[in-house]
């Protein structure tokens, strides 16, 4: 099941992504024949603002259209007007750093004995088909696909055995990088962080649907151009593994974003290199979970 977050004429709502890819308003599963626990918990996340009532509903609904979801063929899709919003508002978004081994290799650097972690900060947080900010002192501006993780309930100390249990689901990441300022500083914070530097989108697919995230093809293109394809079986530590070593110094809530790495074929790696400029159109495709676009801007 596919899910997210939009506005439309200034009224901020909930989505559903039907089988024929229409979007659906969580407001059609406020009919008679749905149970009322699904109607509570759909009520509930409908009216606040909150992912862990967003991500406490997605199971419920899962149930619900499994069993009975005929109905939605009948539903009144959203405009085309409307505005995609990061599905989730992460508290805390974790990056993962050379977890494909190939682009350790690219990075000239040693494959990690441990996830290197980093993180980025609220402002980064960015949505589907919005522009994308340059900084205006950056000249190095680069691209990483991503697989990212959802997580879905209060999640600490847990073991990659039951990992999978804690995990809302996954969507498409675009960890947007200024190399000048990472490479002048030494460190990732700044670099990292600009001002839309965390695109997620366009919506969450369930864990229920996807599992583990393993074996799924992820494909960035920049102006239609294939800059890295590679597959999430090449992660030197997976998603259970991940979920494992960071809860156990940090406690991830709902809604929390593990950005799981980045395949070869990054720009400042390339001969020449190549950075993102004005204009540019680029798009981060994950197998059965959809396509980020983002311009330039």
């Amino acid at each position: 099941m596919k899910a997210g977050r939009y506005v439309l004429n200034g009224k901020a709502g909930l989505f559903l992504v039907g089988n024929d890819q229409r979007l659906l308003d969580w407001g059609i599963l406020d009919r008679p024949a749905t149970p009322q626990p699904v109607r509570e918990a759909v009520a509930n996340a409908i009216k606040g603002t909150s992912d862990a009532a967003f991500c406490a509903a997605l199971p419920l609904i899962e149930e619900l259209l499994a069993r009975d979801g005929q109905f939605l063929r009948e539903a009144t899709p959203l405009g085309s007007s409307l505005e995609f919003q990061p599905p989730v508002r992460p508290q805390t978004f974790i990056c993962v750093g050379l977890n494909y081994r190939d682009h350790a290799k690219e990075s000239d650097m040693k494959l990690p004995q441990a996830p290197l972690l980093f993180a980025k900060t609220s402002n980064a947080i960015h949505a589907h088909n919005l522009p994308v900010p340059l900084p205006p002192d950056s000249t190095q501006v680069d691209y990483e696909a991503e697989l990212a993780v959802v997580i879905g309930k209060i999640c600490s100390r847990v073991k990659a055995a039951d990992a999978l249990k804690y995990v809302a689901g996954y969507t498409c990441a675009n960890d947007i990088s200024a190399r000048d300022f990472q490479f002048a500083d030494n460190q990732w914070y700044r670099g990292k962080s600009a001002d839309g530097f965390g695109p997620i989108g366009p919506w969450l697919v369930t864990q229920r649907e996807i599992g583990d995230g393993s074996g799924l093809r992820i494909q960035l293109r920049l102006n239609g151009n294939v800059m890295q394809d590679s597959t999430t079986a090449n992660l030197i530590f997976d998603v259970p593994a991940l979920i494992e070593y960071i809860s156990r110094s940090i406690t991830l809530n709902p809604g929390d974003v593990i950005s799981t790495g980045t395949p070869p074929g990054v720009g400042f790696a390339r001969k020449p290199p190549v950075f993102m400029k004005s204009g540019d159109k680029v798009e981060v495709e994950i197998e059965r979970v959809g396509t980020l676009v983002n311009q330039i801007a």
